[in-house]
């Protein structure tokens, strides 16, 4: 009974990231989508037009320039996966000490 909950609870999740996921391309058709760094440049550009940014990202200060856009989208997706599986690593070994935590209960 509890596994036919949680596997309605997975479904109704997973359904609902695929919703999150596809309706602004269905709700904004035309929208252009781009990347919150150049939103935030542009507002901070509006806000004060002397403004001068204060630091200058480490590697582009080593390479002399910016990135191209490929890389910096490969760097975006390294550090996501990073993220996921420190997270995953941590989520199974709370899950692990939880099963073990009751199998010593049992005994």
């Amino acid at each position: 009974m509890k596994e036919k909950k949680r596997t309605g609870l997975v479904v109704f999740l997973l359904i609902a990231a695929i919703c999150i996921a596809l309706i602004p391309f269905f709700a904004l058709r035309g929208a252009a989508f781009g990347g919150s760094d150049d939103a935030g440049s542009e507002v901070v550009a509006e806000v004060n037009k002397g403004y001068e940014p204060w630091f200058t990202p480490i590697l582009e200060t080593a390479i002399g320039g910016e990135l191209p856009g490929e890389v910096e989208s490969l760097f975006f997706c390294v550090q996501t996966g990073i993220g996921v599986g420190i997270m995953a690593y941590c989520m199974g070994r709370l899950v692990e000490r939880k099963k073990l935590g009751k199998e010593d209960q049992d005994l």
